[in-house]
């Protein structure tokens, strides 16, 4: 039996000493995770160690089963809750969360449409197969080749970010004889409880047209963006409009506060230029945990929470129900993947009289997961190659980075005597971590490996060598 070690003075408040230091905790280690006989983790049954062993360490590992159950999850939840409403529901999956050919073909046959927010992006899209048509093309800087690209293959839509892009897109659109399906991006000043990086319809930051007004009695930045595009309608068929309140939300009352507010501006479009509207998109955002500290909702509850308060707008409302859309991209991809490292050095630090800390290195790093230096993000781990009967202690898991910073868990109670070779999973890994990685200090990145929901595990990405790395390089 474990012996329970006593609170450590370095942890933080929500992070409790494990009563089993083996368990899978249902709040991060979703479904998709077990033990099997000998004390591995098993994804989807396969053992990390088999993993490990025939792709490589570090690696990412996705889940097909639980992304396309979550994907699927998220449309019929809403689906269920807003259709009774007389509104019709279109779900963009967020593909910067995490973004392949394969991760877009399992988001389609799932029902949803990709959104994207570069070239790139579409690139990937479009080369998956996904139908023009189901895809949307964001973003605050849109390049002319870009938004002609978008132009040139029928994108669903392009959400414009200014006025400037605005004119762009109209004079492309003009070039190419056709009229672009746009719909304008607006900040309804909805300040979401989350880090300041990931708010998006606050005043001060990139995205959006404000629905303030600069000085009383003037339009406000998105009215004057309707009425560009208005004058524009030769070439721009002004769609509706979309808003994101940012990321990590885990209540309701932020989208529907934006809905109100996005909703009003549709009512005075309808009045000034006698224009219906026919789409509002609320975004995504919606949350996922991390760790014990955080507080998910079934997809379910979000739904079922949200419908009284679109009801309540579309009930003021004398203009028929629009279209609506959302664009989970986190809740869909990130507990669908984790990332299996390798332990390397462990040591104990002396942190002042009495109180230690003990780093364990890893394999990877920032490089893989840069969300715990750009975020102050938490994540946790498990120790996954086998269980262990010794005291839990208080750990930092770190890369193996010339970075001081270089943190993938900050704070986790790992057995004490974890040691070089064993593996470690750290879970919730499936979204913003390879979208972000890097080859810092010239690391290769991992590669992405995908369990099928029959036990077959294939690279989707592959793992990058040190050729790859040298490829670019015009001096080799």
């Amino acid at each position: 039996m474990t012996e329970l070690a006593p609170a450590h003075p370095l942890a933080p408040a929500w992070l409790q000493v494990p009563a089993d230091p083996a368990a899978l905790d249902p709040v991060v280690f979703t479904s998709q995770y077990a033990r099997d006989d000998t004390g591995c983790v098993t994804v989807d049954s396969v053992p990390v160690t088999e993993i490990a062993a025939r792709h490589g360490s570090p690696s990412y590992v996705v889940s097909e089963r639980t992304f396309r159950d979550r994907a699927r999850g998220f449309r019929e939840a809403f689906e269920a809750a807003l259709n009774p409403l007389g509104v019709e529901l279109e779900v963009y999956y967020a593909s910067k969360a995490l973004l392949n050919t394969a991760v877009a073909r399992w988001a389609t046959e799932e029902g949803l449409n990709i959104d994207t927010a570069s070239g790139g992006e579409l690139a990937v899209a479009l080369a998956a197969g996904v139908a023009p048509g189901r895809i949307a093309l964001h973003g605050n800087n849109k390049s002319a080749e870009e938004l002609d690209r978008a132009l040139e293959v029928g994108v669903g839509r392009i959400v414009v970010d200014s006025l400037a892009e605005i004119e762009l897109v109209a004079r492309l659109a003009r070039d190419r004889g056709t009229r672009a399906p746009v719909m304008i991006r607006v900040t309804p000043g909805v300040h979401a409880s989350t880090h300041e990086f990931i708010a998006t319809a606050h005043e001060d930051q990139k995205f959006g047209l404000s629905l303030n007004p600069v000085q009383e009695g003037e339009d406000s930045p998105a009215l004057v963006a309707v009425a560009a595009c208005v004058d524009a309608s030769d070439a721009l068929d002004l769609r509706g409009l979309h808003c994101h309140i940012g990321s990590q939300i885990f209540a309701a009352e932020g989208f529907g506060q934006a809905a109100e507010r996005v909703f009003a501006l549709r009512e005075t479009v309808a009045e000034r230029w006698d224009v219906t509207l026919p789409e509002i998109d609320l975004g995504g955002g919606h949350g996922v945990a991390y760790t014990a500290a955080d507080s998910p909702r079934e997809v379910a509850a979000i739904a079922a929470d949200l419908a009284p308060l679109l009801a309540s707008v579309l009930e003021s409302s004398d203009l028929p129900a629009p279209h609506l859309s959302f664009e989970p991209g986190r809740f869909i991809a990130g507990p669908s993947g984790c990332t299996v490292y390798t332990v390397g050095t462990v040591k104990t630090v002396t942190v002042s009289p009495g109180v230690q800390r003990r780093y364990v290195s890893v394999d990877g790093g920032m490089s893989d997961n840069a969300r715990p230096v750009l975020y102050d993000a938490d994540y946790t781990a498990v120790l996954a190659n086998r269980v262990s009967e010794e005291t839990p202690v208080l750990s930092r898991v770190v890369g193996k980075h010339c970075e001081s910073g270089d943190i993938v868990v900050r704070d986790v109670y790992l057995p004490g005597d974890v040691t070089a070779g064993d593996l470690l999973v750290v879970p919730v890994t499936g979204a913003y971590c390879w979208s972000l990685s890097s080859n810092y200090n010239w690391l290769p990145r991992p590669g992405i490996v995908a369990v099928a929901p029959d036990g077959d595990t294939r690279e989707i990405v592959r793992r990058e060598s040190l050729t790859d790395l040298l490829a670019r390089d015009t001096g080799v």
